[in-house]
């Protein structure tokens, strides 16, 4: 019996039937998961190799030297087109392996064809994407709680504390209240060098200028620290201080509060300018995990269109 001429290319080891048909095309399975890896495994180490080379790009366009280096404005931008491309390569190579090599299907209508490769390069692309996204666990879990944590950072930058205050190390005068309470026990070089005041008798017993204590540093920062975010100091506690200031620079009473008042004011407005400076960059830094999350989103719905798109591409020119 001879057997009717076929369009289809003989292969070594297959026999065909009456119809023309290979049983082991017929009884083949829809999917080939043996080509969907090897485009999976093909769109992930594209993928890893092409963000490799554009973080060695972008970290040598940057420079903390002024006038040195692209904007941030450029960086981000180059950023998202390099991901994009990133996307559009590796899916794309993903996608025309898993079409290329894929079983062949003979006997079956095209649009099924057609709908089984969009299947094969769609399913390539998931399983490169699900398997990046295991393999950047650690990395994409430090940027997400980096992004939370950037909430706190007003709270914690405008914070002032007192420690280091009581100590003489050299990270003392780098802090905001320490340096103001020191201003504030700063002594006037135009003062006497002792303090006058007179007894009941009327007499004016003499008072050498008490040194300057820790415990006094300590005590006048807590006072500061009590009503700092609340408003001005009050007017006991104002007396007071300056009581203390007196008995250490020589100032007079009314000197001593108006140094007091002015140390005060100095404080909140720093703290003020600190807790603006950390809300502005608590915002930039949502609005730029709000972009990145975004375009990310984007880049990975282009990344599964050309899969998609390529591995019909790749099954033509495997049933050519």
């Amino acid at each position: 019996m001879t057997f009717p001429n076929n369009s289809a290319a003989d292969e070594p080891g297959c026999e065909r039937t009456v119809s023309g048909v290979y049983p082991s095309s017929m009884n083949a399975i829809a999917v080939s998961w043996g080509a969907i890896v090897a485009g999976a495994a093909a769109t992930a180490a594209l993928a890893l190799i092409l963000l490799m080379l554009g973080v060695g790009l972008g970290l040598s366009s940057v420079s903390p030297w002024a006038y040195s280096g692209v904007s941030a404005t450029t960086f981000g931008v180059s950023s998202i087109l390099w991901l994009t491309f990133t996307q559009l390569v590796a899916s794309g190579m993903g996608g025309y392996l898993a079409g290329r090599l894929r079983t062949r299907w003979v006997g079956v209508h095209t649009d099924e064809v057609y709908f089984r490769d969009t299947a094969h390069g769609f399913l390539s692309w998931a399983i490169a994407a699900l398997a990046t996204a295991v393999l950047l666990t650690s990395v994409i879990g430090s940027i997400v709680s980096g992004g939370i944590q950037a909430g706190g950072v007003a709270t914690t930058a405008a914070t002032v504390t007192t420690s280091g205050v009581e100590g003489s190390s050299e990270t003392t005068k780098w802090e905001p209240m320490g340096y103001s309470v020191d201003w504030l026990f700063r002594k006037d070089i135009n003062a006497s060098a002792t303090v006058f005041t007179p007894d009941e008798s009327g007499a004016m017993p003499r008072y050498n200028l008490e040194p300057i204590t820790a415990g006094s540093r300590s005590e006048v920062a807590r006072i500061f620290m009590n009503s700092i975010r609340t408003g001005p100091l009050p007017a006991e506690d104002t007396q007071y201080v300056g009581q203390i200031v007196v008995q250490h620079t020589g100032l007079t009473q009314l000197d001593a509060e108006k140094r007091v008042i002015d140390t005060y004011t100095r404080i909140q407005t720093k703290l003020r300018e600190a807790e603006t400076a950390a809300k502005e960059a608590t915002d930039s830094a949502r609005k730029a995990f709000i972009y990145a999350s975004l375009w990310l989103f984007i880049s990975l719905l282009i990344g599964a269109f050309v899969a998609s798109f390529a591995a019909i591409y790749g099954g033509r020119q495997r049933d050519l």
